[in-house]
């Protein structure tokens, strides 16, 4: 399935045009740990992983600045932070919250390639093993040598099977949880209200196996009483989205960049599915 076909835009109702590709705007860079949590809100907002301290989180994604209350924030989410700090070992990088650093993990980057086996395998063995039985751990412990890499659609695809969301624990509804999970993507129809319509591209299971399925329409949270993330978004921008969240503007470069992330992972993951 082509790039191309994963965002081509059904209109949002019968007979309804589709929205042209948005004309390229740069992107305004933001400092790391800001967008770490602008990433993170979605699930946390749900309390699914991270700290109790919701509010203060979008309240810090959205006008707050680079400081030391959101780094401690950011350290509470047991799921996604050893994965900053192991990215930022491997590529001599000090600080987990470095953007590069953030954008590898949820984004996906070169910095991913430097995470071979032989970090990433003793680091998801300290982590999960003595939390999964039998099977469960040796089909984790085969994803590393098989190319896999720390990058967030990993943590989706091959840990959550087996261990489920980090804070319930719970695995029932896999596959749609998995597809809220994963960082999608999807091109913007229209704004309603503090709402996005979007037509994202979510997963499917064909013959036991997970890929990427044909677009549909969604609408996804956008703002909180005129707050959020995506303030400068314009129907036919492509947006990333987590759980019902979106999350940032995407250029043409950081969305291949998560596609193609995406699709490696996806391969790894059916090895074992």
């Amino acid at each position: 399935m082509t790039l191309a076909g994963n965002l081509a835009t059904p209109g949002v109702g019968q007979g309804s045009l589709p929205v042209p590709a948005a004309r390229e705007r740069p992107i305004r860079p933001v400092p790391g740990p800001i967008r770490f949590a602008r990433y993170a809100y979605g699930p946390n907002r749900l309390g699914y992983c991270g700290p109790e301290e919701v509010q203060e989180l979008f309240e810090q994604a959205t006008g707050g600045a680079e400081d030391a209350a959101l780094r401690a924030l950011a350290r509470q989410f047991e799921g996604a932070y050893p994965y900053l700090e192991l990215i930022a070992r491997s590529n001599d990088i000090a600080d987990p919250l470095d953007g590069r650093v953030v954008e590898a993990y949820w984004l996906g980057n070169r910095l991913l390639d430097r995470v071979g086996p032989g970090r990433l395998g003793p680091s998801l063995e300290r982590r999960f093993k003595p939390r999964l039985r039998g099977d469960g751990w040796h089909w984790l412990a085969t994803k590393p040598e098989a190319g896999a890499v720390p990058v967030h659609a990993f943590h989706v695809l091959d840990v959550f099977p087996r261990l489920g969301l980090m804070r319930t624990g719970a695995t029932d509804r896999a596959l749609e949880v998995m597809d809220s999970c994963r960082i999608r993507w999807g091109r913007v129809l229209e704004r309603d209200g503090d709402w996005l319509v979007v037509s994202a591209v979510p997963l499917e299971m064909v013959e036991a196996k997970i890929r990427l399925a044909a677009p549909r329409v969604e609408r996804i949270r956008g703002w909180i009483d005129g707050a959020g993330f995506v303030d400068d978004v314009e129907p036919g921008d492509v947006v990333s989205i987590h759980w019902d969240w979106a999350c940032e503007r995407l250029d043409r470069a950081m969305l291949a960049a998560l596609r193609s992330w995406t699709d490696r992972e996806l391969e790894i993951a059916n090895l074992t599915m």
